[in-house]
């Protein structure tokens, strides 16, 4: 036995079957050791060829992590960094020449294993679902793409020649995976450039979805038809009966068995408890047999995790977990290997340069990639009313290739299908369809910037001598009295006036959009439902019974807001936006009861408000109405008590700049109650010394407030036709006893929403909101154990402030 073994170690080495392991050695030195000597030998190359790989692969590591900060400045996203160390290191050639075939093949088999994972995760996220469903705006523009793409890149491939052997199959083929998008990609840079939450970003992330689910489902159609060989031969119908047979049979069990599976280890292992050891084995044990159906038949493995990810559920505990899990191991371990693999397989030194065909290939491949894609999204932008800058840009995006597009060039470079040559111009060609993303972003942000306004739609800084213009929003009738006294304390002087926009909130249905009947122009409608008709008349001839009889400055016009719940908002900031008001007054959802208690409310209306509060292009007011409308007529004679509650803040501002503006209403007997942080208390002093904000602009909040407050009181506290009262309070429970202790002196609050920067005063009564959107202050007020007589006017400040240096990251563009 010993002399057997004896026997095979020396034919190792002189086979040098070592060689790779550690390049240099004289592996022949060691025969003639004794077989201990010699497993001690091959033990220490095995060991020191491993060391150098660990070695290697975090050099990989850091030269990626070190690039991707270099290149941070420039928006450039974690996949450009990576391509470059991985296209470098691998085409060094004391690297080309460490590497031996074992190596290779170990390098294969790591891909291979890391790009199943990759699709099982790419597929988990996406619904198959909605290929069935009435195809909406993102699905139009992701087809329209599509599309484009497929009849240009069909139209112009086969006279480049990219595989070795012409084939009409490999053209098509070609021609459907650049019509795909790498979606993961995208969501990842959209998300990182800080415009997802933005029209086009949201657009963009559900046709790129959309477009990499269809192309990836039809390569792997063609697939079966199909085999990845040189000279592209139809398999014989035996072999794609049985293979389409295993992928439906597969589709089919994990649609409809596995989501039984899965929501029983859901069930059985809730959120915020660790999950049973025996239950993640048995669903990992699952998830591959799942996987494992169609590769028993001759199915590709990455191919088939994709489709069991795609009709696997994506809700639940445990779907999220593996999408986690795989993720973390994608990014920390996976990625720096897979683009060495890369780099090692695109071999500059077989790219051919001096040939103007590779350059043809080149330059063609990435405009057909990229004008494909815009052609098809501006056509469909057409279509759909968008802007042809957006709808390039859409285009642009859209044409983003990432790590599979890579995997499937080098695969079909080693199944023989096309050179090293053209391998490498499909790469660089990815590389380059996601190189000019952020500048493309940054077009995007800079004209939505240049459409954004140029100025603080706000009442602090309106100029006084000019018209106050309002958009006041109602539900309906029931509104109509609380809506004509805020007009009536509005109004002001004679000149300049008041414009007010009086806008009803209609919800879109049905019915009432069975009745539309289109004007001349393209969003001119008319509402023929009769009790939309009714309604508004009712609320036109009261209001302008109003403006007749006490209009003495004010101009009326009435506008409609006709959408459902979920978009009503965007027609209102429109209208804003249009009609450069300056403050929108929006119903509370909640109406009040006989017994003076307000009801539970319309939470579509709700909704609108929330909205309305996040995307307003200018102030924001929401009415909560307890007996306003129910003054008859506010004037010297019966006075209006109001009360302003001052603690600091932008909002706080806005709400003092608006009192300035009632308080010119002689029927309006105003009281400004200022909040002050009594510094006496110890209590006080303690939480003062520790600011949750920086000191600095803690100040800059302090000085703005002072300098404000300084202004009214001038201008009006001094001249005797305001009250003015300081209360010295040390936490926010005195705030709200405070508040409490003022129930029925007043018939209307105004307050500020919030904006309040490290306000002791207000800390920690978030925590008990019923209604966030009203403030801390707002919401106790509103609350139906404070008062039944006290109405409530909460006020939010516009600011340009954002994510994006000025620009809202919920900005619209489309």
């Amino acid at each position: 036995m010993k002399t057997d073994n004896h026997r095979k170690v020396t034919t190792d080495l002189r086979e040098n079957k070592f060689s790779g392991i550690l390049p240099g050695k004289n592996v022949t030195d060691l025969i003639g050791m004794s077989p201990l000597e010699q497993c001690r030998a091959a033990f220490s190359l095995n060991f020191a060829g491993l060391a150098a790989y660990i070695l290697g692969f975090f050099a990989m590591v850091f030269l990626c992590n070190f690039l991707h900060a270099v290149l941070r400045p420039l928006s450039q996203p974690r996949i450009i960094s990576e391509t470059i160390v991985g296209l470098i290191i691998g085409n060094m050639k004391f690297v080309q020449g460490a590497i031996d075939g074992s190596v290779r093949q170990t390098s294969d088999f790591i891909t291979d294993f890391g790009m199943i994972l990759y699709m099982f995760v790419v597929g988990l996220e996406m619904d198959p679902y909605r290929l069935f469903q009435r195809p909406t705006r993102d699905i139009k523009v992701a087809y329209a793409g599509m599309l484009s793409t497929f009849i240009v890149a069909c139209s112009i491939s086969p006279f480049l020649h990219f595989s070795k052997v012409y084939s009409h199959q490999f053209n098509i083929s070609l021609s459907v995976i650049l019509s795909g998008t790498a979606s993961p990609l995208l969501t990842r840079i959209i998300t990182d450039l800080k415009i997802g939450k933005s029209d086009i970003g949201r657009l963009a992330v559900d046709a790129g979805m959309h477009s990499d689910l269809l192309s990836t489902i039809l390569i792997s159609i063609g697939f079966v038809v199909i085999p990845p060989t040189k000279y592209f031969n139809t398999r014989n119908n035996d072999d794609v009966l049985l293979m389409f047979s295993a992928v439906i049979i597969q589709t089919i069990f994990t649609a409809k068995v596995a989501p039984v599976f899965m929501n029983w280890v859901n069930h059985e292992n809730p959120e915020g408890k660790p999950m049973k050891g025996s239950h993640l084995v048995l669903s990992v044990a699952f998830v591959v047999m799942i996987c494992s159906c169609s590769p028993a038949v001759g199915f590709n493995p990455v191919l088939s995790a994709f489709m069991a990810g795609v009709f696997l559920p994506r809700e639940g505990r445990l779907s999220k977990m593996m999408i986690s899990k795989v993720n973390y191991f994608l990014n920390s371990l996976f990625y720096p290997i897979y683009f060495f693999w890369v780099g090692l397989a695109a071999h500059f030194a077989k790219f051919h340069p001096g040939e103007i065909g590779t350059w043809a290939r080149l330059v063609f491949l990435f405009v057909i990639a990229t004008a494909g894609k815009v052609l098809g999204t501006v056509v469909s932008g057409v279509m759909l009313g968008f802007r042809w800058p957006e709808s390039v840009a859409l285009g642009l995006l859209l044409t983003v290739k990432g790590h599979f597009h890579m995997f499937l060039a080098i695969t079909s470079m080693e199944n023989g299908m096309i050179t090293t040559s053209t391998c490498t111009v499909m790469v660089l060609v990815t590389f380059f369809t996601v190189i000019y993303t952020p500048l493309v972003v940054a077009r995007i942000i800079e004209r939505a910037r240049k459409r954004a306004p140029n100025q603080r739609m706000a009442l602090q800084w309106l100029d006084p001598s000019n018209e106050l213009r309002l958009l006041v929003c109602l539900h309906g009738p029931h509104n109509v009295p609380s809506t004509i006294n805020f007009i009536e304390i509005s109004r002001g002087k004679t000149e300049p006036g008041i414009m007010v926009y009086v806008t009803d909130m209609v919800e879109l249905t049905d019915q009432i959009a069975a009745t539309l009947v289109h004007g001349e122009g393209a969003d001119t409608v008319t509402v023929m439902d009769k009790s939309v008709t009714d309604m508004r008349d009712r609320i036109t001839s009261e209001i302008q019974a109003y403006v007749a009889e006490n209009g003495g400055g004010i101009m009326l016009r009435r506008m409609l807001a006709l959408s459902a719940f979920n978009c009503m908002h965007q027609d209102i900031c429109v209208l804003a936006e249009d009609l450069l008001v300056s403050l929108i007054i929006l119903p509370y959802h909640k109406r009040q009861r006989e017994d003076g208690k307000l009801d539970a409310g319309y939470t579509g209306f709700r909704y609108v408000n929330r909205k309305v509060l996040r995307h307003a292009p200018c102030s924001v007011g929401i009415l909560v109405d307890r007996g306003l409308g129910s003054v008859n007529k506010i004037s010297r004679s019966s006075p209006l008590n109001v009360a302003v509650i001052f603690i600091g803040g932008k909002d706080d501002r806005e709400a003092l700049a608006y009192a300035g503006c009632a308080a010119r209403h002689t029927g309006v007997r105003l009281t400004v109650i200022r909040f002050l942080l009594d510094t006496s208390s110890e209590i006080a002093s303690a939480r003062a010394g520790k600011p949750r904000t920086h000191i600095s602009e803690q100040e800059e909040e302090m000085k703005l407030d002072d300098e404000c407050f300084a202004e009214f009181y001038d201008r009006h506290v001094a001249e005797g036709r305001i009250s003015y009262m300081e209360k010295y309070l040390a936490n926010s429970a005195e705030t709200v006893s405070t508040l409490r202790a003022m129930e029925g002196q007043y018939s209307l609050f105004i307050v500020g929403r919030g904006g309040r920067v490290n306000s002791i005063l207000t800390v920690g009564m978030s925590d008990w909101d019923e209604c966030p959107e009203l403030g801390p202050i707002g919401d106790i007020l509103s609350t139906s154990d404070f008062s039944v007589t006290a109405s409530v006017l909460i006020i939010q400040q516009h600011s340009l402030k954002g994510e994006l240096d000025g620009l809202d990251d919920g900005f619209s563009i489309m």
